[in-house]
């Protein structure tokens, strides 16, 4: 299958992890594509927004946030991939901020092709669908065509197509299998809660009731250990972070996702090396229902655990909490003092924000015009390249699969099909998550993931500029990735950081400072 481009096709330097001293080659190699490998394509993926790429090879689950709505806009054109709308109460260009990023969602998504290579799976002309027939012929059928056909059925509202094709995938599919038939596990559950519109009910089960609160760490402590993903998001944003504050004598981070705390531990252990001694510490961290459930309590904990650390290094510390989620933070919730240098966190977490396509509060803009009145010296940004915030349903569920079929197949490398654990890591940390996309709308709907190009444009609307991040970020991400299997590659663009599974991105580490030449 042929993926037309959307924008330009990107370049490639590659970068070369021996190298201690330079993680970045000056000099761009030939011309290339992604694509999933894995997939049946053999043309390339679409370039997500145009990036020069450098790519390199390392040799060897994202947390939840509870959902912030109070204003929503149920009208048909909102519903699945709405323009963007709703008032803002921050004083910039909304209809500038509207067009741009409608710009890019249309170059995105006015062409699908991933949608469009699933269109030759149907009955003979004029005649129904025999699912005798079908569930005979299971063993021959392509088990993404029948997950997007499923799919298209629930799109046009045909339950009867949909509830048929739900029947036989549930003789395809297992959570020991393929990584395709492990995801089409949860991507079916996920259609058959959207038809039930039970959604919202089995997402929220996933999440929190079911297993213990100890059982989930551990889940979450065997993904941490068998995909990089988070590391990637801790070793960028920490050596980030520490070119940041180079020479400041008391330093401020305010981190949106802080989880178990485990970034920091790397970071004081790192500044009590540094030249002339530590800087004081301050870290304000901002509590998830997700993380609080696992950790079994409050950010007390996390806050002692990061104390005995700094004392353990000499580091001055002092530990600051916002037990509320994100999007209902302000200024005087974040401890924010004169004199400290302050950088704030957004590790897979700002794409929790509600937008202007849910609610009229857009909790997603009104955190970064606040983050901007803080005058930080740095943001990093760490999200998941992938596009399903406002996309209409079937695209978004192509994209779900084609984004979660790279990650169910890098997590197949690193642990057997039938390892226990690898099945409840799965079921209890990644498949909440797409049973959001799929069974969930409105203000259930809180996993909305925006490509790098449209936080891009967000973040300069909100009064920022790119930094590029440094080759030492760079050389960090791609030391670390020298524990993992082969096909993680780490690449750059524009100044961000790309971490990719074979040739699919997964995830981007990008870093910003205040535009001192606009005003918002």
């Amino acid at each position: 299958m042929l993926y037309p481009q959307v924008h330009c096709s990107p370049q490639f330097q590659v970068i070369d992890t021996k190298n201690k001293k330079n993680a970045f080659s000056d000099t761009p190699s030939k011309e290339s594509f992604f694509t999933l490998e894995s997939s049946t394509a053999s043309g390339p993926l679409p370039s997500y927004e145009s990036p020069s790429v450098s790519v390199t090879s390392g040799r060897s689950p994202f947390s939840p946030q509870a959902s912030c709505i109070s204003d929503l806009h149920p009208s048909p054109e909102n519903i699945y991939g709405s323009p963007l709308s709703g008032a803002s109460s921050h004083v910039y260009d909304e209809a500038h901020v509207k067009s741009k990023i409608r710009e890019l969602e249309v170059s995105l998504l006015s062409v699908d092709p991933k949608v469009e290579e699933y269109s030759g799976f149907s009955p003979a002309a004029g005649k129904s669908w025999n699912w005798e027939e079908l569930l005979a012929l299971t063993p021959q059928l392509d088990l993404k065509e029948v997950l997007v056909e499923a799919a298209r059925a629930v799109s046009e509202g045909d339950f009867a197509a949909a509830c048929g094709f739900i029947d036989v995938l549930e003789q395809m599919v297992s959570v020991s299998g393929t990584p395709i038939q492990r995801l089409g596990t949860y991507m079916a559950e996920g259609l058959r809660a959207r038809l039930q519109g039970t959604g919202g009910n089995i997402y929220r089960a996933l999440k929190c009731n079911e297993p213990t609160g100890r059982e989930l760490m551990s889940y979450m402590g065997v993904l941490y250990e068998i995909c990089p993903y988070w590391k990637f998001a801790y070793n960028a944003a920490n050596a980030a972070i520490l070119e940041a504050v180079a020479g400041e004598k008391r330093v401020h981070i305010i981190d949106f996702q802080i989880a178990q705390g485990s970034q920091y531990m790397f970071l004081i252990n790192e500044l009590a090396k540094r030249p002339g001694g530590p800087p004081l510490l301050r870290v304000t961290g901002v509590d998830d229902s997700q993380s609080r459930y696992a950790r079994g309590g409050g950010l007390s904990l996390i806050g002692e655990k990061l104390a005995d650390m700094a004392q353990s290094r000499g580091v001055p510390f002092e530990f600051h909490d916002a037990i509320m989620s994100g999007c209902k933070v302000h200024w005087e919730h974040l401890g924010v003092e004169p004199g400290f240098a302050v950088v704030v966190n957004f590790p897979y977490v700002l794409h929790h924000m509600p937008d202007e396509s849910v609610s009229v509060e857009n909790h997603r803009d009104r955190l970064l015009h606040l983050i901007k009145s803080l005058g930080p010296k740095l943001v990093t940004l760490v999200e998941q390249e992938s596009n399903t915030n406002t996309s209409p349903f079937l695209s978004r569920f192509v994209e779900t699969l084609d984004y979660y079929t790279a990650m169910f197949e890098s997590i197949d490398a690193a642990r057997p099909r039938d390892d226990k654990q690898r099945i409840s890591a799965e079921q209890h940390c990644v498949a909440r998550d797409i049973v959001n996309m799929i069974a969930c709308e409105e203000a259930e709907r809180v996993e909305r993931h925006e490509v790098l190009g449209k936080w891009r444009v967000r973040m300069m609307m909100a009064g920022f500029m790119g930094w590029p991040v440094s080759s030492s970020a760079a050389f960090a991400a791609s030391e670390m990735l020298k524990g993992y299997d082969k096909n993680y590659k780490l690449g750059e663009s524009e100044g961000a950081l790309y971490l990719f599974w074979k040739r699919r991105p997964m995830a981007t580490c990008s870093a910003w400072k205040p535009n001192p030449n606009q005003i918002v």
